[in-house]
């Protein structure tokens, strides 16, 4: 194999095309920038000075509200309160400075304060020793002082909190006094449920205002009990079966009671649903299959609305006419 005289001379011009190509970089490449740190310096420190003018000129809001040393004397956060002798003292009637005067953190009498407002007054030393952050050699200090008793009373009792020392400058002991409610009877007689009022129910043993109230709501939105095991549907005693218990115990429906009927011929949904057998979905079927079918002939027509179950049914019998 031989190259001709053209193919020769072509092959040495791409040669050198090729070379030229590679050497032109490096050849023509400029040169590289000379750093001059003098000219950023300077910008530096223009930049600083700057900044610095700046500052000074927001130190308005550091000198109206300087910074505290709490380390310092006079640099407690809170006002210092003049510690007192200790004497007898009544923690019901004390206030947060006489907590911080008998050695009370700031924070701790202010708590103290506080909870015993909420809780209507302390009923023993207890209690006070209970409260969060109070130290243990705080509280035994101050105990031997307090005009409390170490154990709370007995129910249907109460200390006397207002006792005042004798001409002998000594406190008298503390004396029990009637509760602020009065007790349970013990022997009560049962009474009929649906004529019974709050202040009757709370007399059962368990019961107070609130779910004497529910018992009493929900015989009104029945229309009457007509069963005392209905009492287990009241919302404030299906947690409780004791309390269940007592009330079936203490309470009867009388025999021939008639509860209060609703008229699924002329009653509204707004009527019906309150009904707690009846409810929203089964007061709007209700009035919906009147309005496409006429009245109501008989109760028993009930049973035609597809869905109605039959244990709904026999819950909602009694407390449902039509005419």
């Amino acid at each position: 194999m031989g190259y001709s005289r053209g193919e020769a001379r072509g092959m040495v011009g791409l040669l050198t095309l090729m070379l030229m190509a590679i050497v032109a970089p490096i050849v023509l490449r400029p040169a590289a920038p000379a750093y001059l740190p003098a000219a950023d310096q300077k910008a530096l420190s223009k930049l600083a000075a700057q900044l610095k003018e700046h500052r000074t000129a927001e130190q308005g809001f550091a000198t109206k509200f300087p910074k505290r040393d709490f380390g310092k004397p006079g640099g407690s956060r809170y006002p210092k309160v003049a510690q007192v002798q200790l004497s007898a003292f009544d923690p019901n009637s004390l206030t947060a400075e006489g907590w911080e005067a008998r050695g009370v953190p700031h924070f701790v009498a202010a708590r103290i304060v506080k909870y015993r407002e909420a809780a209507g007054g302390f009923k023993a030393k207890t209690q006070v020793q209970k409260m969060y952050g109070l130290e243990d050699s705080v509280y035994r200090r101050l105990a031997p002082f307090m005009q409390l008793p170490d154990a709370p009373p007995k129910r249907g009792e109460q200390p006397d909190y207002a006792a005042k020392p004798g001409p002998d400058g000594k406190f008298p002991p503390f004396a029990a006094t009637p509760g602020k409610f009065p007790s349970k009877p013990r022997n009560l007689q049962p009474f009929d449920l649906n004529t019974a009022d709050t202040t009757q129910l709370m007399q059962i043993r368990g019961i107070g205002a609130g779910r004497a109230k529910w018992v009493v709501r929900y015989r009104n939105q029945l229309g009457g009990y007509l069963r005392e095991d209905q009492l287990d549907e009241v919302f404030v005693l299906r947690d409780a079966p004791d309390l269940r218990d007592s009330l079936k115990k203490y309470t009867f429906v009388a025999v021939g009671f008639a509860p209060k009927l609703v008229n699924v011929n002329t009653a509204s949904f707004d009527e019906l649903y309150l009904h707690p057998y009846i409810g929203k979905p089964r007061a709007r079927l209700i009035v919906a299959y009147r309005q496409q079918h006429g009245p109501y002939k008989q109760v028993e027509d009930l049973k035609q609305i597809p869905i109605l179950k039959a244990e709904d049914w026999e819950k909602m019998r009694p407390y449902v006419r039509c005419e």
